[in-house]
């Protein structure tokens, strides 16, 4: 598939946009770069994979509407589109009457830009496109003193959900990355702005990202297999959204594996037939790959007692997902929880069954995560294909993901809905 791609990714000229952009080139996709900086663009060109098909390079002001017009007639058809561009510095005076023109920047280019550029490429976007969208952790929290840089992530993570609503035959989702080790992070570093010890103790993967964590994401929510997630936000963040607390949290004790390690799958509790083929499926199609327990592959553990779980005891099913977990896995290892999408109509008592399972996976990833094990979940609707959700699975249990924890996803009813028109009756 991706041999015959093609994708469009502002913001290719550094950092997350850029590490996104060779990601895909080095799986075969054809590259549209666009970025504000020249100079910028022709380094990411420089370091261009060697083989690769090489890329369409164009120089365009994203808070320049009519300059965004312009790309409906500069770039090819399009299977993808991935708005990385924005900006967090500007606006911070936008609340005292101040502002000197950076609050109008500041959400041209994070809000208005991204569906303007969806606008300029529809014409090009194939039957099926994706459309990803690249918020912030600070779209879920404010951050003080920075203006408007929290509600303009705010703001495209609702724009998201709303397109992914207008637009069903499109794949819509949005990436909110952590805290990434980009080339201005670091520069920070280097000068002693940053102090990357206080940065991680805030994070239960105790580090920060690397921004190719942050493009293997984006590398997946561009793909077909990305359908399961539309309408919905992925939290790339080593858990810090849904970890709480005062006291600084422990460093990572493990440095992650090479994100293109051999994952080693396996699975737990499956009783449903369907779920029991398509994940036997699932493993098989690493068996050539996985090196012996205990070499240099990663762990994936895929555990579905809580899928079929009576009402009122879900909680429970994570708990012996988790204690069966921790007692074959000390390290670099992943548990990914199998659990039905919420049942409408549950008696009152055992309503609060399934929220504190939710946050049973919050507080073990906190718990979890400076021995660089992760723990998250899929709620699932009952109606979604097993296959479907394979890709998904294969990319949160894997090793391309090891800064994804303490996320349960309820997965969308699009690609129910898909499998429903294939299926005959």
């Amino acid at each position: 598939m991706a041999g015959s791609s093609s994708a469009l990714i502002t913001g290719a000229g550094a950092g997350i946009g850029r590490a996104a952009a060779l990601g895909l080139a080095r799986a075969g996709w054809r590259c549209v770069l666009v970025d504000a900086d020249a100079a910028a663009l022709e380094r990411t060109e420089a370091l261009w994979p060697a083989g690769a098909r090489r890329p369409l390079g164009l120089v365009a002001d994203l808070t320049d509407a009519a300059r965004i017009e312009r790309l409906r007639q500069e770039v090819p058809p399009l299977d993808a589109l991935i708005n990385n561009a924005g900006m967090s510095a500007g606006g911070a005076e936008a609340t005292s009457g101040h502002d000197d023109g950076g609050a109008a920047r500041l959400l041209a280019l994070n809000l208005a830009a991204p569906a303007r550029v969806v606008q300029a490429c529809a014409p090009h976007l194939r039957p099926g496109a994706r459309i990803v969208n690249v918020a912030s952790g600070a779209g879920l929290r404010a951050i003080p003193w920075r203006g408007l840089y929290s509600p303009s992530k705010a703001g495209l993570i609702g724009q998201g959900r709303a397109l992914a609503h207008a637009r069903p035959d499109w794949t819509v989702t949005t990436l909110a990355p952590g805290f990434v080790r980009t080339e201005l992070v670091q520069r920070l570093i280097d000068g002693g702005r940053l102090d990357p010890t206080q940065a991680a103790s805030k994070i239960p993967m105790g580090r920060m990202a690397e921004p190719e964590e942050m493009a293997d994401a984006l590398c997946f929510l561009a793909s077909p297999g990305a359908r399961v997630l539309t309408g919905r936000l992925l939290v790339l963040d080593g858990g810090s959204s849904v970890c709480g607390g005062s006291q600084p949290l422990p460093p990572c004790e493990r440095p992650p594996l090479a994100f293109d390690a051999p994952l080693r799958p396996s699975c737990e509790a499956v009783r449903e037939p369907l779920w029991r083929a398509a994940l036997d499926k699932w493993v098989r199609s690493h068996s050539s790959h996985a090196g012996h327990a205990g070499s240099s592959d990663y762990a994936g553990v895929a555990d579905a007692r809580a899928l079929d779980a009576p009402p009122g005891s879900r909680l429970d099913a994570v708990l012996d997902a988790a204690r069966c977990f921790r007692a074959r896995h000390a390290a670099l290892a992943s548990l990914t929880l199998l659990m039905p999408a919420p049942e409408p109509g549950l008696d009152w008592q055992m309503a609060g069954d399934a929220d504190a399972a939710r946050m049973l996976v919050a507080t073990l990833a906190a718990e979890w995560g400076s021995h660089a094990l992760r723990i998250n979940a899929l709620e699932l609707p009952r109606d979604l294909a097993p296959d479907a959700c394979l890709p998904l699975l294969d990319y949160m249990a894997g090793p391309r993901a090891q800064f994804l924890t303490g996320q349960v996803l309820r997965l969308g009813a699009a690609a129910a809905r898909d499998h429903n028109k294939e299926t005959p009756a």
